[in-house]
C-alpha cells in the first residue's frame, strides 16, 4: 500500500468515525458496593443532604430535580417515599460533581507540499518545461501531534442508608453507587441516564464496575 493510499485510507476511516459519532449511544460506567437487605419491598424511604460546606451548599432546585429522578426509580423497585414528617426506614443520600477535564489525542501529520517536476525530454525530442505539482506518491507522514480537547466530566453519587437494626442514629449503608460521563453533555442533561444507569440491574453485584450505555434516540437502555 502506497502512503497515498494509506492517507485515503485515514481519511475514510476519519469520515467513517466522524459519522459514527452523531449516532453514538450516552455511554456511562457504574460501579456498585452493597449490602443489600432482602425485606425492603414496600420500605419507606426519605432523601437526606449530601456534605457540604457552609459557604457552598448544594444548589437546592438542582439537588431536587435530581432527587425526582432517584424518587422514581426507587419507587419501581416498589419503596415509598416517606410522607412529610413521618420516619423513614431508608435513607438515600444523592450528591454530583461536574467539571471540565483535559483529554488528548494523537493525530497523525502528513506533508503534501507541492513537489518541482524538473524539465525533460521525450523520445521525440519535445521539451516540456518544469512545473510544481503534489508529489506522485502522495502525501508524506511525518509524525504524530498531540490534540488536546476539553470533555465535560459528570459524577452522581447516590447512597442508601438503613435505619433498622441499626443503633439510633447511626444508620448503616446498604447501598454505594458512583455513575460517570464523559463528553459534550451538562449535567442537567446527562443526570437522568447516570440515575438510571445507578439503578439498573439494582442492587446488583457487589464490587461490580460495568458499562451501561444509553440510545442516543429513544433513551433506552442498549443490551447486548
Amino acid at each position: 500500500m502506497t502512503p497515498f493510499t494509506r492517507f485515503r485510507v485515514f481519511l475514510t476511516v476519519l469520515g467513517a468515525s466522524l459519522l459514527a459519532a452523531c449516532a453514538s449511544p450516552i455511554v456511562t460506567q457504574v460501579s456498585n458496593f452493597n449490602q443489600w437487605p432482602s425485606d425492603t419491598a414496600g420500605a419507606s424511604f426519605a432523601f437526606i443532604k449530601p456534605p457540604s460546606s457552609p459557604s457552598q451548599p448544594p444548589p437546592e432546585l438542582e439537588l431536587a430535580t435530581y432527587q425526582g429522578h432517584a424518587q422514581q426509580e426507587l419507587e419501581k423497585l416498589g419503596m415509598r417515599k416517606a410522607a412529610l414528617g413521618q420516619p423513614a426506614r431508608l435513607l438515600v443520600e444523592l450528591g454530583w460533581i461536574t467539571q471540565p477535564q483535559e483529554r488528548s489525542y494523537r493525530q497523525p501529520v502528513y506533508d503534501d507540499r507541492l513537489v518541482f517536476y524538473p524539465p525533460y525530454r521525450n523520445a521525440s525530442g519535445q521539451v516540456f518545461p518544469g512545473y510544481w505539482a503534489p508529489s506522485r506518491f502522495g502525501p508524506v507522514y511525518v509524525g504524530d501531534r498531540l490534540v488536546a480537547y476539553t470533555v465535560q466530566f459528570s459524577q452522581i453519587n447516590l447512597r442508601v442508608l438503613d435505619t433498622r437494626g441499626s443503633p439510633a442514629g447511626q444508620p448503616r449503608a446498604v447501598f454505594e453507587s458512583h455513575a460517570v460521563y464523559e463528553g459534550n453533555a451538562a449535567m442537567p442533561t446527562i443526570a437522568p441516564y447516570l440515575v438510571r444507569a445507578v439503578f439498573d440491574g439494582f442492587p446488583g453485584q457487589n464490587g461490580q464496575i460495568r458499562g451501561v450505555n444509553f440510545d442516543r434516540e429513544t433513551g433506552a437502555v442498549i443490551r447486548k
